[in-house]
């Protein structure tokens, strides 16, 4: 059976990352290798200041006092002592959309494991208020994994998958949202008047785009968006170039 690596960023005792595995666990062999604490918004941070711990919790079960980017590395050389055949990095307890996805633990699980040439998949579910029911994204989870198991994407490339709440009305493959955020920080004072901040909920405009993630999941439909870390803006390299050649006809 294929080999799957299972990682999150809301911890290994989150409830998303247990159902994930157990729908997971009909098309491969699953191991959870995920963080001992919350990580969050932590994006693709990598733990380079101090030593990383990793703990068998239980059968096919280990936490990791680090980040899920750590967690896919020290599950590949010191769990697995290999690459799996995929890494699926979620439940995540609300969606990954648009440009939050470079804040994105969850999506950066996804992100280690494609540039470790693994294909790999980020799926994440609106948050609610109250009790999770994570059965519908378990499932269009292990069915896209079987998917990618069966057709790989190109290489460097992983799937950003996120699910409505309620009975979802399909499946469409996406792009990426744009928005303008404003960031909202709030001051306090603590006792002795020393200001503190807290980085609270910004305010968003999504731009308007019938093709985009943001746009999908409003109208019910999972949304599947492929990503890669390819971060150059190819289309505007002719510009750059163009701007290079001017400041260098400008040198004596």
């Amino acid at each position: 059976m294929p080999l799957i690596l299972v990682t999150n960023d809301d911890g290994y005792r989150s409830e998303g990352i247990h159902a994930l595995a157990e729908a997971l666990g009909r098309i491969g062999d699953v191991t959870i290798v995920a963080p001992v604490e919350e990580a969050s918004a932590i994006g693709h941070a990598l733990t380079l200041r101090r030593p990383l711990r990793l703990e068998r919790i239980r059968d096919g079960v280990y936490g990791v006092d680090g980040t899920p980017t750590d967690c896919v590395n020290l599950a590949v050389t010191h769990v697995f002592k290999g690459l799996p055949d995929l890494v699926v990095s979620g439940i995540n307890k609300g969606w990954n959309l648009g440009d939050d996805v470079t804040y994105s633990g969850t999506v950066a699980g996804a992100l280690e494991g494609a540039l470790l040439g693994v294909p790999a998949v980020a799926v994440s579910l609106a948050a609610t208020r109250g009790t999770y029911d994570f059965r519908q994204s378990a499932r269009a989870a292990a069915t896209v994994a079987e998917a990618l198991l069966q057709r790989p994407l190109p290489p460097r490339t992983f799937l950003n998958v996120n699910v409505p709440k309620g009975q979802a009305n399909g499946i469409r493959v996406t792009v990426q949202a744009k928005r303008n955020h404003v960031t909202s920080i709030g001051e306090r004072h603590d006792p002795k008047g020393r200001a503190y901040y807290w980085i609270e909920e910004g305010q968003n405009i999504w731009e308007p785009d019938e093709r985009s993630d943001y746009q999908a999941v409003r109208d019910g439909y999972v949304s599947i968006t492929p990503l890669h870390p390819d971060l150059t803006a190819h289309h505007a390299l002719s510009a750059v170039e163009d701007l290079v050649a001017v400041k260098l006809a400008e040198v004596p």
